[in-house]
């Protein structure tokens, strides 16, 4: 347990209430530890806290427009070892995968569980456990250690995001009860049905199969003379889950604007893996209807966009990636400010992946040569709360 130095008072002008009513013509911005779930206190400003006019060092917030990765496909698949990294530390692995058909091997990470998330196509999912039919938004928790293979029915594109020497796990979900966001009897695991047993080995017949192993991020491959995924039935505990981001039902709350924590989906020991989807907005008039400005000064922040229209940030398009190293101030754009109080429509209409990271992230090469350098003077020109009403 920790004890926190707490010395909870208010000084000046302030709001009483986090993310509204606050005082006229200024800005909140909330500093805190431990992500949202620690101590914090509110500051109220004059001036966005993102209204600067230049930015140097390694510090900046960067987009990388996974769109521009060279496809080299050429109607053949490749596995998701070949998939491109975009970040990386010493316990998580954050790569994007472009396949298409049948992968030509089969997989298995011995390194930790990897989730799976599929921005583009749909098929079918093989693995030791059975068959799952996958589609776009789909989530797939792999255990670490499960032999799996993909067959798509055309192109595909997903996130890979690997929980090094870590488990995935469900978030305690507190005061709302376990059946908040997603029950986990929507959770799906792969049958040992027709599609399986159609793809084993026939008896007598030999063919070869070839299994990708990944330890401590290098390959070592093994070759059987029969398909190894040849289970005829399992029982326990332990298996590859799945569930569609559509089938999330956000937490909500018409008169307070919920942190990014309010919507975890997964977690392991160092990182948090959030999920946005389509809510109301906030109808209260004085709460804030877009995320608060706040300093990140616990966790690296990455955002995947899947689709739609990604309300707080601008010129950022499905299959970009969105990076906030921790250590400054950040929050809306200034288009998205001008909807602070007054929302433009009724809802937001987004899917997106978020990923808080615990330890610094490293910037991968492949990543590197999608970046949007300009993506750092996109907070120029922030309006203030009277212009934005």
């Amino acid at each position: 347990m920790k004890h926190w130095i707490a010395l909870p008072r208010i000084e000046g002008v302030a709001s009483r209430q986090a993310h509204a009513d606050l005082p006229e013509g200024t800005f909140e911005r909330e500093l805190g530890k431990e992500g949202f779930f620690g101590p914090a206190t509110h500051m109220y400003h004059t001036h966005p806290p993102t209204g600067w006019i230049a930015w140097d060092g390694p510090l900046r917030p960067r987009a990388f427009d996974l769109n521009k990765l060279p496809n080299k496909l050429s109607g053949t698949a490749e596995g998701p070892w070949k998939a491109a990294e975009i970040l990386h530390n010493q316990a998580l692995r954050y790569r994007f995968w472009r396949t298409e058909g049948a992968m030509p091997a089969l997989a298995r990470n011995a390194d930790g569980d990897e989730l799976l998330f599929l921005h583009e196509g749909q098929g079918a999912l093989y693995c030791d456990y059975g068959h799952l039919a996958i589609r776009d938004g789909d989530y797939i928790v792999l255990p670490r250690g499960t032999m799996w293979r993909t067959e798509f029915d055309g192109p595909a594109a997903a996130l890979l995001i690997e929980a090094t020497n870590d488990s995935y796990r469900l978030p305690d979900k507190g005061l709302v009860g376990p059946h908040a966001i997603f029950d986990p009897a929507m959770l799906d695991a792969p049958a040992i049905d027709d599609a399986f047993r159609a793809q084993q080995t026939p008896q007598g017949k030999v063919e070869e199969w070839r299994v990708e192993i990944k330890r401590r991020n290098l390959v070592s491959t093994v070759t059987y003379p029969f398909n190894p995924l040849d289970a005829v039935g399992w029982h326990g505990n332990l298996a590859p889950v799945r569930v569609n981001i559509r089938d999330i039902r956000p937490l909500m709350s018409h008169r307070y604007h919920l942190p990014p924590s309010a919507h975890t989906t997964f977690l392991a020991g160092r990182f948090v893996v959030c999920s946005f989807v389509p809510r109301p907005f906030e109808t209260d008039p004085g709460a804030l209807k877009v995320p608060f400005f706040h300093n990140n000064d616990d966790f690296d922040e990455v955002i995947f966009y899947h689709r739609g229209d990604f309300f707080s940030r601008d010129n950022i398009d499905r299959g970009m990636v969105t990076f906030h190293p921790a250590g400054f101030t950040h929050g809306p754009h200034p288009k998205a400010l001008q909807g602070m109080l007054k929302p433009r429509k009724a809802e937001t209409d987004e899917y997106a992946v978020m990923v808080d990271a615990r330890d610094a992230l490293e910037v991968g090469d492949r990543a590197a040569e999608t970046e949007n350098a300009a993506y750092v003077d996109s907070w120029r020109g922030s309006e203030s709360p009277k212009a934005a009403e």
